[in-house]
């Protein structure tokens, strides 16, 4: 890419829309995401006996499905950045490349 095709691109508005969007989405789901990682510390930290109570007559305590609702909230949000950067932010791109040729 040369100096004037980088410079279009630099300049366009459109590019600058999709760096905010890409960067807000990115660092809100990031924080989303360690806020319930460092909840589940913290509750293991100071009430751990909420955790170890058990679910029914069984032996599985709370804390497991807990820790496999952490795993999936990262999987679903990994999803919902990866369904926003292949519909709004690829199309946004395509815009962006197609206005820096012109």
């Amino acid at each position: 890419m040369n100096d004037d095709v980088l410079k279009r691109v630099q300049q366009n508005p459109k590019f600058a829309e999709l760096v905010h969007k890409k960067t807000s989405l990115g660092w809100t789901l990031s924080i989303v995401m360690l806020a319930i990682y460092y909840g589940f510390v913290l509750v293991l930290a100071f009430a751990p006996h909420s955790l170890g109570a058990r679910i029914g007559d069984g032996v599985i305590t709370l804390g497991i499905p807990v820790g496999v609702a952490i795993i999936v909230s990262a999987f679903v949000l990994t999803g919902i950045y990866v369904r926003k950067a292949n519909t709004e932010f690829d199309q946004l791109n395509q815009q962006v490349i197609e206005e820096a040729k012109a």
